[in-house]
């Protein structure tokens, strides 16, 4: 039996009030016994942890109660920052997950630091990467601490609503992890390996309810919004003004479905995405931030290949392009999503949003629609299905008749194991559009082997020349790619390395439509080593070979003379990545690399460096450079990427945020600086000033605005 089955905290039915202040005086916690015992993730996995914490938990018909002591060498606290939803890398913090269906699948987190500053996400894909945390997910509770000599203690209230969960349940699976920066310790209630993710569902205990828990009566959220906008394009000599009125509502259906309505919304983004050099002849994905879109994500996002075939890409809807091919804005009249869990063993999840008609750019009026379901098999396997259209809702003559419509159907299955050392991901995809009938299928197969001393990888996949997918993001077709893995890790017995590891990668891919032509490799070897006081050191080779098909400029220079296609290029390079101590007050990461590019040769650095007066402000800056050498006639090149940022939190309610991206490729210059107040919980006024200018031969002004929009949240 694991020690996950093993391991267990009664939660006790409270009939009395509790004053939610931090302390844990009443009489109610003092009956309560604790989860405790907690074990050392980091730098050891083999010995209690030398600070410990303990948690107590309480219900009643509307809440969980959650009381916890929390040890610590001194209080000498890392905090950088009083904004929420704050990164426990390098901070201290104590987070708990919540797994409400006890399915080892997706789990709710909520955590605090020593300040009481409040974070809470969602967890999906069972906790086996990074990119299943979603962190734009926000719900009420309250938190309380109170800092003491060598210790401190917090309170939470959050209400049963805040989780999805089934009428009459009496037992979740729960784990919590702590970060001691002073003890140089990561802890975790249940043992995890540290081959495994220290957020991984399949080490959990249990949480046993001293009754059966009833309907969480959540209320109805209504969230308004509005938002004023001015600007200017001054390259176009035009401006604009906007004032927009529209929400959202939020409803449960049971204790496990939600209900999402959206009318007129307002995705602009009062923080903007970060740019990056592109050298690469394909588009590059940025993560999705609009609220709408986050709660049970993975029920629509989690489909396929996220690199190379993601058959739903939640960004694509809301943009267009013009009738000079660039890329737009595309008004959303409404949407609505329903999702979550049926049963215990059933998610379900329906999205429908409407486009509105953007004659003048020759955009139709389009609706999108997704459909899916998964079922649990076994102890933490899933199988899912999926169907996905998206099409114009009138005959426009301006719309092609391959674009009237594009339908995607599917089947995912991915593999699990109770201890999380097999996991693997099987998919089959079909596309449907007018006058195609062939080579649109999309499959692939990936399988993976975690131990403590060895990882290895199987992995393939396959896009079809035609397949296409409107919502999605399809890298390329017409591949067959393989990516298999082995990696040896070391873990010395004593010295200052925590471990150390050396892989190899090899990534093939081929051309099915060209007699199976290979098109690319890239294999990669890496030598990789953490140490002890949470620094790492690593150095990367790449061996690379591509057959260029079409002429292609990596400079990107205008009227440039390009690589010549139908042409093979093979080319090394060596990489090292340096990171130093996070918990210092200055740290900072840099990644020089050097070697040839195509038939040149490239020197890049990266750099990143933060410092911080916590909690009240932090400063960072990114520097990426890329040196292009190419013998004549072909370009060279010297890119530049320069990002500072600058947060200032005054309290845990207003904070001032300035982002400033200098990039020599897109010849843009811009600053993004808005003001922050969370005057009640989760409603806020931004004040947002944008500014953009020319940077080739003249700085000149491009675009500017400025926008205030006021968001409040209402429970009914």
């Amino acid at each position: 039996m694991s020690i996950a089955q093993q391991k267990s905290v009664h939660v006790k039915y409270l009939d009395s009030d509790i004053a939610i202040d931090g302390i844990l005086d009443e009489t109610a916690w003092k009956t309560v016994d604790p989860a405790g015992d907690f074990w050392q993730y980091f730098p050891s996995d083999s010995i209690h942890a030398k600070q410990q914490a303990e948690i107590k938990m309480l219900f009643d018909d509307k809440n969980l109660y959650v009381g916890i002591t929390v040890k610590a060498p001194g209080n000498d606290f890392i905090t950088p920052s009083l904004r929420r939803d704050f990164r426990a890398g390098g901070s201290d913090n104590i987070t708990i997950m919540f797994d409400t269906f006890n399915d080892g699948t997706n789990a709710f987190i909520f955590g605090s630091n020593p300040y009481g500053v409040k974070r809470e996400m969602l967890l999906s894909g069972g906790g086996t990467e990074l990119r299943g945390f979603n962190m734009a997910w926000d719900t009420k509770w309250i938190c309380e601490v109170q800092l003491y000599d060598n210790y401190y203690t917090l309170e939470w209230m959050i209400p049963l609503s805040a989780f999805k969960y089934r009428k009459g349940e009496t037992k979740w699976r729960m784990n919590s992890y702590h970060f001691d920066t002073q003890g140089n310790e990561r802890n975790t209630w249940v043992n995890i390996p540290q081959n495994q993710f220290i957020f991984n569902l399949a080490y959990m205990g249990d949480m046993i309810f001293e009754k059966p828990l009833g309907s969480s009566k959540t209320p109805i959220s209504i969230i308004p919004f509005v938002n004023s906008l001015v600007a200017k394009d001054y390259e176009a000599d035009e401006s604009t003004s906007d004032f927009k009125v529209g929400g959202d509502a939020k409803f449960t259906i049971g204790n496990s479905m939600n209900l999402d309505l959206t009318v007129n919304p307002d995705f602009s983004q009062v923080e903007v995405d970060q740019q990056v050099i592109n050298l690469t002849r394909f588009e590059v994905s940025l993560p999705e931030r609009r609220q709408f879109f986050i709660e049970n994500s993975d029920l629509f996002a989690d489909f396929g290949n996220n690199r190379d075939a993601n058959p739903f890409f939640s960004r694509r809807i809301g943009i267009a392009k013009n009738t000079e091919d660039e890329t737009i804005e595309n008004d959303i009249i409404a949407g609505v999503r329903l999702s979550g869990k049926v049963n215990n063993n059933l998610r379900l999840g329906i999205l429908n949003m409407q486009t509105a008609e953007d004659i003048a750019n020759e955009i139709p009026s389009t609706n999108n629609a997704v459909i899916t379901a998964q079922h649990k098999l076994f102890s933490r396997s899933n199988i899912s299905f999926m169907f996905i259209n998206k099409q114009a809702t009138k005959d426009y003559d301006f719309v092609a008749d391959e674009d009237k419509y594009n339908r995607v159907f599917g089947i995912d299955y991915r593999l699990a194991s109770k201890d999380n050392t097999w996991v693997g991901k099987y998919f089959l995809h079909k596309s449907f559009s007018p006058n195609v009938d062939s080579k649109d299928i999309s499959s692939g197969a990936s399988t993976e082997y975690f131990s403590r001393n060895w990882n290895a990888r199987i992995s393939g996949v396959y896009v079809g020349d035609n397949f296409r997918s409107d919502l999605g993001f399809i890298r390329r077709t017409d591949i067959f790619k393989i990516n298999p893995k082995i990696e040896r890790t070391f873990w010395p017995k004593r010295g200052r390395v925590q471990k150390h590891s050396l892989s190899v990668t090899p990534v093939f891919l081929w051309r099915p439509e060209l007699d199976f032509e290979n098109s690319d490799y890239t294999i990669v070897t890496r030598w990789q080593t953490n140490f002890n006081n949470t620094t790492s050191l690593e150095f990367e080779m790449f061996n690379r070979f591509t057959h260029l098909y079409d002429e292609f400029d990596p400079t990107g220079t205008d009227g440039a003379i390009p690589l010549p296609g139908n042409k093979d290029y093979y080319y090394t390079s060596f990489a090292a990545n340096y990171r130093s101590d996070q918990r210092k007050t200055f740290s900072y990461r840099i990644s020089p690399s050097i070697g040839k590019f195509y038939n040149g040769y490239k020197y890049s650095a990266r750099a990143n460096m933060t410092w911080r007066v916590q909690p009240y402000f932090t400063s960072s800056i990114q520097i990426n450079y890329d040196k292009i050498n190419l013998p004549n006639p072909y370009p060279d090149a010297d890119l530049w990427l320069i990002g500072p940022r600058f947060d200032v939190t005054f309290n845990k309610n207003l904070f001032w945020a300035t982002f400033i991206q200098y990039s020599s490729q897109r010849d843009n210059f811009s600053v993004n600086t808005r003001l922050q107040w969370r005057f009640a919980p989760l409603s806020d006024l931004f004040v947002v000033y944008n500014d953009n200018y020319f940077t080739d031969n003249i700085f000149a002004p491009r675009v500017r605005s400025f926008n205030v929009k006021l968001t409040y949240w209402l429970n009914i």
